[in-house]
């Protein structure tokens, strides 16, 4: 993976505001968001994080994916994400979300989450003004049109290419209505960053190095 000064040094600049963010949990869990468009490299980002994440303890990574019941569920995941796991857990030190089992329509088993663990997490829905209140770190990412919609559509191939229109209209309803970009902590641009076009491995993680 080779990374260019530009991206080098943003990169540089989010592993430093992590560590800031780690510092002022003040022992509770860090809670760090990341969104952005489809494409832009939400995932990876998290991917990388957890490999150079910058303490002792790894972090735990939820996403936004897992969470969404279905094509036309941005807003209720993004609800969910607030009601359930983040206010709760910086509140009581106990949260918990629930995964949605796409295969079979419904929703499936609940995962709590506990402890002074880092939490990561991910997607589309995240930077809702809700749920930025219980955030230590905000990250919003920015990447050019094509390429994100080429990136989405290579790695999900036909199920996503027929729903990228009723996807977009969610996406676009939630920036009138919450402007994530503005509740961003770190708004970065990252058309150039090699994450977003690295290989995953069988589960779909990102190999990253």
């Amino acid at each position: 993976m080779s990374w260019g000064p530009d991206a080098a040094h943003g990169l540089e600049a989010v592993l430093a505001a992590v560590a800031a963010a780690a510092v002022s949990a003040g022992g509770g869990a860090p809670v760090v968001l990341i969104d952005g468009p489809s494409g832009a490299g939400k995932s990876s980002l998290a991917d990388l994080l957890l490999s150079r994440w910058p303490g002792d303890v790894a972090p735990r990574i939820v996403r936004m994916d897992d969470l969404y019941p279905g094509w036309d569920g941005l807003d209720a995941a993004s609800d969910a994400l607030h009601a359930e796991l983040l206010e709760p857990l910086a509140t009581s030190g106990r949260g918990r979300w629930r995964r949605w089992d796409w295969a079979g329509d419904r929703p499936a088993e609940w995962h709590e989450v506990s402890g002074p663990a880092p939490v990561v997490v991910e997607g589309c829905g995240t930077l809702a003004g809700a749920n930025v209140r219980w955030a230590h770190l905000a990250l919003w990412l920015d990447a050019d049109d094509e390429l994100r919609k080429a990136r989405a559509l290579d790695r999900d191939g036909a199920t996503f290419a027929s729903h990228w229109d009723l996807w977009q209209s969610e996406f676009e309803r939630y920036l009138d209505r919450e402007d994530p970009r503005a509740n961003a902590d770190l708004v970065l641009d990252v058309t150039d960053w090699p994450i977003a076009s690295a290989p995953r491995d069988a589960t779909g993680t990102t190999v990253v190095s």
